[in-house]
């Protein structure tokens, strides 16, 4: 640590100088890493996050402005998931979270805490080469077998390929819309049907396509079903720092049911030096 501290300008200069060597994002050569709407929109970004960069979020009792933010941003993007159709059943809530591995991490979590509920010591959780890595940390961090199955010639992953793979410890399956790697939207109607012919989970990865699959829709480029509207499929994630167009990090997780969205949650009765209050840790 240095005895004294530096002049603004000369904190800045270093940072830029820092910054001699990084990628060019507004070039469009780092897919992926960055996601632009442009620079109208890259200025309205840094004046919002300026506006509320010393707030935290840890307490929306005490900011509750964010509290409206988080509410409106998960409400937003059920709906684009088609949450607010009859067919979803109209019990979709969910969480933000810091990206879209945190949402995998938590869609894992999920699982194994209904597996384990529904006497499963050790869940399994079924999904294509394709699926995200995330899928493999969440694996690692929640003591869950992951068993990945083989794609197909133009990688994505069969619903009859994930139902060889089912044992009766499966308590998940994996569909993605689209692939991170291939750009492919994996057959969800039928991984859905899978999932509610065995009375399993079905999450769809929907990091990538979840703000850009609506609209291709409206488009009438994009005719796949792969949201809520299917029976079958439980929980959703969609990345609004990718074509949500944030800043990172942060991505919705969604839930089927305000049930299974409770097994998100992490609840403790920490000690303190005065009192033992009930604490809710998201």
């Amino acid at each position: 640590m240095p005895q004294r501290g530096l002049p603004a300008d000369e904190v800045m200069a270093q940072l830029m100088h820092m910054k001699r060597d990084d990628q060019d994002w507004r070039g469009g050569r780092v897919f992926s890493l960055v996601y632009s709407a442009g620079d109208e929109v890259h200025e309205l970004l840094q004046s919002a996050l300026s506006l509320f960069s010393a707030e935290n979020g840890l307490n929306v009792l005490a900011f509750p402005s964010i509290g409206t933010m988080q509410h409106d941003i998960i409400c937003n993007t059920a709906t684009l998931l088609g949450a607010d159709d009859p067919a979803s059943g109209g019990a979709v809530e969910g969480y933000l979270t810091s990206g879209g591995t945190e949402s995998l991490l938590q869609a894992v979590k999920t699982a194994r805490d209904v597996g384990r509920q529904r006497g499963v010591p050790r869940p399994r959780v079924v999904a294509g080469q394709s699926a995200h890595a995330a899928f493999t940390k969440a694996a690692d961090y929640f003591d869950v077998d992951l068993v990945r199955v083989p794609v197909e010639d133009d990688f994505t992953t069969s619903a009859a390929a994930l139902e060889a793979a089912c044992t009766d410890d499966t308590i998940m399956v994996v569909g993605s819309a689209p692939t991170y790697p291939q750009g492919v939207v994996d057959p969800i109607a039928d991984i859905a049907a899978l999932a509610e012919r065995r009375g399993i989970l079905c999450h769809v990865d929907a990091c990538m396509g979840g703000f850009l699959l609506p609209f291709l829709s409206e488009l009438g480029r994009f005719d796949q079903p792969f949201d809520f509207r299917l029976p079958g499929v439980t929980s959703m994630s969609a990345d609004v720092h990718k074509y949500g167009y944030a800043s990172k990090g942060v991505s919705v997780i969604l839930y089927w049911t305000h049930e299974l969205a409770r097994h998100q949650l992490f609840v403790t009765e920490a000690a303190q030096a005065s009192s033992a209050t009930p604490q809710l840790i998201d």
